[in-house]
Protein backbone atom coordinates (compact mmCIF):
# COMPACT_ATOMS: atom_id res chain seq x y z
CA UNK A 1 0.00 0.00 0.00
CA UNK A 2 1.00 3.63 -0.29
CA UNK A 3 3.13 5.28 2.37
CA UNK A 4 1.09 7.20 4.94
CA UNK A 5 1.43 10.94 4.44
CA UNK A 6 -0.46 14.18 5.03
CA UNK A 7 -4.14 14.65 4.34
CA UNK A 8 -4.90 16.28 0.94
CA UNK A 9 -6.15 19.81 1.42
CA UNK A 10 -4.38 20.21 4.77
CA UNK A 11 -1.84 23.05 5.08
CA UNK A 12 1.04 20.59 5.48
CA UNK A 13 0.04 18.65 2.40
CA UNK A 14 -0.43 21.78 0.30
CA UNK A 15 2.98 23.04 1.39
CA UNK A 16 4.48 19.68 0.49
CA UNK A 17 2.66 19.67 -2.82
CA UNK A 18 3.88 23.19 -3.49
CA UNK A 19 7.47 22.12 -2.92
CA UNK A 20 7.01 19.16 -5.27
CA UNK A 21 5.52 21.41 -7.93
CA UNK A 22 8.43 23.80 -7.48
CA UNK A 23 10.84 20.97 -8.22
CA UNK A 24 9.33 20.55 -11.67
CA UNK A 25 8.84 22.85 -14.61
CA UNK A 26 5.09 23.16 -14.14
CA UNK A 27 2.89 25.95 -15.48
CA UNK A 28 0.74 28.03 -13.16
CA UNK A 29 -2.35 26.66 -14.88
CA UNK A 30 -1.26 23.07 -14.28
CA UNK A 31 -0.52 23.63 -10.60
CA UNK A 32 -3.77 25.55 -10.05
CA UNK A 33 -5.81 22.80 -11.68
CA UNK A 34 -4.03 20.15 -9.62
CA UNK A 35 -4.78 21.87 -6.32
CA UNK A 36 -8.37 22.67 -7.36
CA UNK A 37 -9.04 19.02 -8.19
CA UNK A 38 -8.03 17.69 -4.75
CA UNK A 39 -11.49 17.70 -3.06
CA UNK A 40 -13.12 15.75 -5.88
CA UNK A 41 -10.19 13.37 -6.19
CA UNK A 42 -10.31 12.64 -2.48
CA UNK A 43 -14.05 11.94 -2.63
CA UNK A 44 -13.57 9.60 -5.58
CA UNK A 45 -10.65 7.85 -3.90
CA UNK A 46 -12.65 7.36 -0.72
CA UNK A 47 -15.39 5.75 -2.75
CA UNK A 48 -12.85 3.37 -4.27
CA UNK A 49 -10.91 2.48 -1.14
CA UNK A 50 -13.64 2.69 1.49
CA UNK A 51 -11.41 4.42 4.05
CA UNK A 52 -10.20 7.98 4.55
CA UNK A 53 -6.61 6.92 5.24
CA UNK A 54 -6.23 4.86 2.07
CA UNK A 55 -8.03 7.53 0.04
CA UNK A 56 -5.61 10.22 1.22
CA UNK A 57 -2.61 8.07 0.34
CA UNK A 58 -4.07 7.25 -3.04
CA UNK A 59 -4.66 10.93 -3.87
CA UNK A 60 -1.13 11.87 -2.86
CA UNK A 61 0.28 9.10 -5.03
CA UNK A 62 -1.87 10.36 -7.90
CA UNK A 63 -0.53 13.90 -7.46
CA UNK A 64 3.03 12.62 -7.56
CA UNK A 65 2.26 10.55 -10.65
CA UNK A 66 0.71 13.59 -12.34
CA UNK A 67 3.78 15.70 -11.64
CA UNK A 68 6.21 13.13 -12.96
CA UNK A 69 4.09 12.49 -16.04
CA UNK A 70 2.82 16.01 -16.64
CA UNK A 71 4.12 15.85 -20.21
CA UNK A 72 1.41 13.27 -20.94
CA UNK A 73 -1.39 15.74 -20.24
CA UNK A 74 -2.77 17.16 -23.47
CA UNK A 75 -3.60 20.86 -23.33
CA UNK A 76 -7.21 21.53 -24.26
CA UNK A 77 -8.50 18.31 -22.69
CA UNK A 78 -10.16 17.97 -19.28
CA UNK A 79 -7.61 18.03 -16.50
CA UNK A 80 -9.99 16.46 -13.98
CA UNK A 81 -10.64 13.49 -16.27
CA UNK A 82 -6.90 12.96 -16.60
CA UNK A 83 -6.45 13.03 -12.82
CA UNK A 84 -9.39 10.69 -12.20
CA UNK A 85 -7.86 8.26 -14.68
CA UNK A 86 -4.56 8.35 -12.76
CA UNK A 87 -6.37 7.62 -9.48
CA UNK A 88 -8.27 4.78 -11.12
CA UNK A 89 -5.09 3.29 -12.60
CA UNK A 90 -3.20 3.44 -9.31
CA UNK A 91 -6.08 1.78 -7.48
CA UNK A 92 -6.28 -1.03 -10.03
CA UNK A 93 -2.52 -1.53 -9.77
CA UNK A 94 -2.87 -1.76 -6.01
CA UNK A 95 -5.63 -4.35 -6.23
CA UNK A 96 -3.59 -6.43 -8.61
CA UNK A 97 -0.62 -6.35 -6.25
CA UNK A 98 -2.66 -7.98 -3.50
CA UNK A 99 -4.23 -11.39 -3.37
CA UNK A 100 -6.95 -10.46 -5.84
CA UNK A 101 -8.36 -13.95 -6.08
CA UNK A 102 -9.05 -14.07 -2.38
CA UNK A 103 -10.73 -10.67 -2.39
CA UNK A 104 -12.88 -11.55 -5.37
CA UNK A 105 -13.94 -14.81 -3.74
CA UNK A 106 -15.08 -12.85 -0.69
CA UNK A 107 -16.93 -10.38 -2.83
CA UNK A 108 -18.66 -13.12 -4.78
CA UNK A 109 -19.95 -14.62 -1.56
CA UNK A 110 -22.43 -11.74 -1.55
CA UNK A 111 -25.77 -12.16 -3.32
CA UNK A 112 -27.45 -9.34 -5.12
CA UNK A 113 -30.81 -9.13 -6.79
CA UNK A 114 -33.93 -7.02 -6.54
CA UNK A 115 -36.65 -5.57 -8.73
CA UNK A 116 -37.01 -2.41 -6.65
CA UNK A 117 -36.12 0.78 -8.53
CA UNK A 118 -32.95 2.55 -7.56
CA UNK A 119 -34.55 5.98 -7.60
CA UNK A 120 -36.81 5.15 -4.67
CA UNK A 121 -33.86 3.86 -2.66
CA UNK A 122 -31.74 6.90 -3.48
CA UNK A 123 -34.54 9.24 -2.42
CA UNK A 124 -35.09 7.35 0.84
CA UNK A 125 -31.62 6.53 2.08
CA UNK A 126 -28.94 8.78 3.54
CA UNK A 127 -25.75 9.41 1.59
CA UNK A 128 -23.56 7.93 4.31
CA UNK A 129 -25.48 4.66 4.25
CA UNK A 130 -25.16 4.49 0.48
CA UNK A 131 -21.44 5.20 0.69
CA UNK A 132 -20.90 2.45 3.22
CA UNK A 133 -22.91 0.00 1.13
CA UNK A 134 -20.93 0.98 -1.97
CA UNK A 135 -17.72 -0.24 -0.36
CA UNK A 136 -19.10 -3.78 -0.72
CA UNK A 137 -19.41 -3.51 -4.50
CA UNK A 138 -16.78 -4.98 -6.82
CA UNK A 139 -14.12 -2.32 -7.62
CA UNK A 140 -15.24 -1.89 -11.24
CA UNK A 141 -18.89 -1.30 -10.26
CA UNK A 142 -17.89 1.01 -7.42
CA UNK A 143 -15.76 3.14 -9.74
CA UNK A 144 -18.54 3.42 -12.33
CA UNK A 145 -21.03 4.42 -9.64
CA UNK A 146 -18.71 7.09 -8.21
CA UNK A 147 -17.79 8.56 -11.59
CA UNK A 148 -21.32 8.87 -12.97
CA UNK A 149 -23.65 9.36 -10.00
CA UNK A 150 -21.34 11.15 -7.56
CA UNK A 151 -18.85 13.09 -9.66
CA UNK A 152 -21.23 13.78 -12.52
CA UNK A 153 -19.22 12.49 -15.45
CA UNK A 154 -21.10 11.44 -18.57
CA UNK A 155 -21.02 7.80 -19.65
CA UNK A 156 -18.49 8.72 -22.34
CA UNK A 157 -16.24 10.59 -19.92
CA UNK A 158 -16.44 7.81 -17.33
CA UNK A 159 -15.57 5.28 -20.02
CA UNK A 160 -12.50 7.31 -21.01
CA UNK A 161 -11.37 7.50 -17.38
CA UNK A 162 -11.89 3.77 -16.79
CA UNK A 163 -10.52 3.01 -20.28
CA UNK A 164 -13.40 0.73 -21.20
CA UNK A 165 -16.24 0.95 -23.76
CA UNK A 166 -19.27 3.10 -22.93
CA UNK A 167 -21.46 0.01 -22.90
CA UNK A 168 -19.28 -1.53 -20.19
CA UNK A 169 -19.70 1.54 -17.98
CA UNK A 170 -23.48 1.44 -18.47
CA UNK A 171 -23.58 -2.26 -17.61
CA UNK A 172 -21.43 -1.83 -14.50
CA UNK A 173 -23.53 1.10 -13.34
CA UNK A 174 -26.79 -0.81 -13.81
CA UNK A 175 -25.46 -3.78 -11.85
CA UNK A 176 -24.10 -1.51 -9.14
CA UNK A 177 -27.49 0.15 -8.68
CA UNK A 178 -29.29 -3.18 -8.42
CA UNK A 179 -26.69 -4.43 -5.96
CA UNK A 180 -26.92 -1.29 -3.83
CA UNK A 181 -30.66 -1.60 -3.50
CA UNK A 182 -30.30 -5.19 -2.31
CA UNK A 183 -27.61 -4.31 0.23
CA UNK A 184 -29.47 -1.30 1.56
CA UNK A 185 -32.78 -3.11 1.90
CA UNK A 186 -31.01 -5.80 3.90
CA UNK A 187 -29.40 -3.16 6.09
CA UNK A 188 -25.99 -3.94 4.63
CA UNK A 189 -25.05 -0.29 4.37
CA UNK A 190 -25.01 -0.03 8.14
CA UNK A 191 -24.25 -3.53 9.33
CA UNK A 192 -21.95 -4.67 6.52
CA UNK A 193 -23.58 -8.12 6.35
CA UNK A 194 -21.90 -10.35 3.79
CA UNK A 195 -23.93 -13.49 4.07
CA UNK A 196 -26.19 -13.20 1.08
CA UNK A 197 -25.00 -11.48 -2.05
CA UNK A 198 -23.32 -12.41 -5.29
CA UNK A 199 -21.72 -9.65 -7.33
CA UNK A 200 -21.76 -9.67 -11.11
CA UNK A 201 -19.15 -7.84 -13.09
Amino acid sequence: MWQRRNKPGSPSFLVGLGSRIGAFSVSDTFSEQLVASLPRLRRFARGLTGTVAQADDLVQSACERALTRRHQFQEGTRFDSWMFRIVQTLWIDHLRSRDVRKEEAEIEDDKFGTDEPMRRAEARLALEEVRRAATRLPPEQRAALMLVTVDGFSYKEAAEIAQVPVGTIMSRLARARVALVAILEQGGGLRGSTDDATAQR
